[in-house]
């Protein structure tokens, strides 16, 4: 097959709920776009969330699901903050290859008109956790959360962790429809990239900032390379309502920014909403409670357990849930 056999026009479709990897050459990049529409829409409407905490835990789920895509093995991509914000904390679970839940939970006094996801978030730290398995060990790195958004938390964390030249955008807002149908929903979209120039002293960036240095010193500084200050000129281009927009295809962003230099794109991965959690799952957490602690969650004749990911309840007879009957006797 030639390369011109490959060259062909950007789809004009439309594809929701996958990740689109792409590479342009040219300037030594590599990324992936997300465009997210109904799976966003049905794990954020599973929750009664206020708008301004859905749209911070809909950034986190783009921002997870550009990350846990990259999972080459069965495993999982967890992300979470905890903060001192009114949103104090944010799960967001990647199950490669394609499952994802999250949840939030936040304090209602604390909500303020006007508040963006920098203030909801305030400070805390956001963990990204690799679980391989159970006979492999986790990954886990760290980035502190001091007043910025996911964004800023993303960019330090491949600053300090990765080392790897990096740049994220994400967007999410809500889309208001009329006629018949979903009245209201959810859409977000994110986009990821990386400068993976084959000479690695091309990526090299100035040292971390010195912290306690003498009064002074000089600040490393390294020049930044033509084709990365080119891609990130051409990255800063982009809107939010490019990256939500229902009609615009994926491939044909990327052209927009990338046409003339050339952006080659890989299949799609599909991404898909769904809880991992049973009623199997639910009674074998029961069984790692002490009996005590089993016998306290029984209410009204019965145990009650409502996954904080997806609402499912589930309900247990106190023989079901393994409250022995010396226990609920005490509890009478």
């Amino acid at each position: 097959m030639t390369l011109e056999s490959q060259i062909r026009a950007p789809s004009a479709t439309p594809v929701d709920d996958a990740v689109l990897p792409f590479d342009v050459s040219a300037l030594d990049v590599r990324g992936r776009l997300t465009k997210m529409g109904p799976a966003l829409d049905e794990i954020l409407t599973k929750h009664d969330y206020p708008a301004p905490v859905g749209k911070l835990l809909g950034e986190a789920i783009v921002l997870t699901t550009l990350l846990g895509s990259t999972l080459k093995f069965e495993g999982r991509f967890i992300l979470q903050t905890q903060t001192d914000g009114p949103v104090s904390l944010i799960v967001v679970d990647f199950q490669a290859p394609d499952r994802l839940r999250a949840y939030a939970r936040y304090d209602a006094s604390k909500l303020k008109a006007g508040q963006d996801s920098a203030a909801l978030l305030g400070h805390g730290h956001l963990a990204m956790t690799i679980d391989q398995g159970a006979d492999m060990s986790r990954y886990q790195g760290l980035v502190a959360l001091e007043g910025g958004n996911l964004e800023d938390a993303a960019h330090e964390y491949f600053l300090r962790s990765e080392q790897i030249p990096t740049r994220v955008r994400l967007a999410v807002g809500e889309e208001f429809r009329g006629g018949d149908g979903p009245k209201h929903r959810w859409r977000g979209g994110g986009m990821l990239m990386q400068f993976l120039p084959k000479a690695p002293e091309r990526a090299r960036q100035a040292d971390l900032h010195p912290g306690d240095a003498p009064e002074g010193a000089v600040a490393h500084d390294v020049p930044e390379d033509d084709a990365w200050a080119e891609s990130r000129a051409l990255f800063g281009t982009i809107e939010d309502v490019e990256l939500i927009d229902p009609d615009l295809s994926g491939e044909r962003l990327l052209f927009r920014l990338f046409h003339e230099r050339g952006v080659r794109v890989f299949p799609v991965q599909a991404i898909r909403a769904q809880c991992s959690c049973s009623r199997e799952a639910v009674a074998g957490m029961l069984g790692s409670f002490t009996p005590k602690d089993r016998a306290d969650m029984v209410e009204n004749g019965k145990v009650v357990v409502t996954c904080e990911f997806c609402s499912s309840v589930y309900q247990f007879t106190p023989d079901e849930a393994g409250v022995v009957p010396e226990q609920k006797a005490a509890e009478g």
